[in-house]
């Protein structure tokens, strides 16, 4: 009788350590391209998030740990069809055979990699628990950066809305402006809004995170949606109410506003905003659900850029 779960606690060990080679192999034969990732990752705020994004997944994974590995056995089929074009792109992105900028070449490495760890957890562990692992896993596509040349239009049309937004604010304050486009002359002092504070990181964020909360907090789909939806308009107002406090801060104050620390270390306070209302429309979109029952077990003179 002893023999027995001796017996499966090692078979146990023999699948998550072949599930581990497998995840790695794809990081040890893109070696190089894998240091330009990490190049990426500390220069680019934009790539910012890809090291928590599987922090995350193995954390929701753990604290399901006894319902998804419930029962596994090896998904051959599901495993394989993930693997597959996985290692394939891989072998694209290794030599850059189709001659892509940097970013679009990381893209395409880091979707490898994750269909890669899709395929391995298949294999190793089986279709049923795949299923009952689908959100964490599928989080993981949140580790692939935006490629060119969406990613450019996604910062175009938030620079637009931002613009746009600071806009109605300096209205609504009674601020003097005079816009170009992107920029505005105010009253000693003008400034643009840049690619850089187009606030394409904060709303990468909050979009994770609003995912994240919804997935945990909310049951119905469709609420979920909405929750999520929600996230590119407010992203807009808390980025047009950053660029109006501190154009209006700059014209009344201090131009020092502008360059101080409000202005570079400052978006911890309006991303605090912006989940102001997120949390309220969460609120109300739980009205009518259990709050618990999504939860999973154990989740609780120059122009300056602004």
């Amino acid at each position: 009788m002893s023999g027995v779960p001796t017996s499966h606690a090692r078979a146990s060990n023999l699948l998550a350590i072949g599930f581990l080679l497998v995840c790695v192999l794809p990081c040890a034969l893109a070696w190089d391209q894998m240091r330009l990732l990490f190049k990426l990752v500390l220069e680019n705020d934009t790539f910012s998030q890809i090291p928590l994004i599987p922090l995350v997944s193995v954390f929701l994974i753990f604290e399901r740990r006894a319902s998804i590995f419930a029962e596994v056995s090896f998904g051959w089929i599901l495993g394989a069809s993930l693997l597959a074009p996985g290692m394939i792109l891989l072998g694209v992105a290794r030599p850059n055979l189709w001659q892509l900028s940097s970013t679009n070449s990381v893209c395409l490495l880091v979707l490898a990699i994750v269909l890669v760890w899709l395929g391995a957890f298949a294999l190793f562990f089986g279709t049923r628990a795949f299923r009952a692992a689908s959100f964490p896993l599928f989080f993981l596509l949140f580790m692939v950066p935006i490629p060119e040349p969406v990613l450019s239009k996604t910062i175009f049309l938030l620079q637009a809305g931002s613009s746009r937004m600071a806009e109605a604010f300096f209205g609504i304050m009674g601020v003097p402006y005079h816009r170009h486009g992107f920029v505005f002359e105010l009253p000693g002092v003008a400034i643009r809004v840049a690619e850089e504070c187009s606030g394409i990181r904060s709303t990468l964020a909050l979009l994770i995170t609003t995912v994240l909360a919804s997935h945990i907090l909310l049951k119905s789909p469709w609420k979920r949606l909405v929750l999520c939806i929600a996230v590119v308009p407010i992203a807009i107002f808390k980025n047009g109410l950053r660029i109006a406090t501190l154009s209006t801060l700059a014209v009344y104050v201090n131009p020092a506003f502008l360059y101080g620390n409000l202005h570079r270390r400052g978006g911890i306070v309006f991303f605090a905003i912006a989940l102001l209302p997120m949390t309220l429309l969460l609120k109300l979109l739980q009205r009518g659900e259990n709050p618990t029952s999504a939860l999973p077990t154990g989740a609780s003179a120059r122009i300056p850029t602004i």
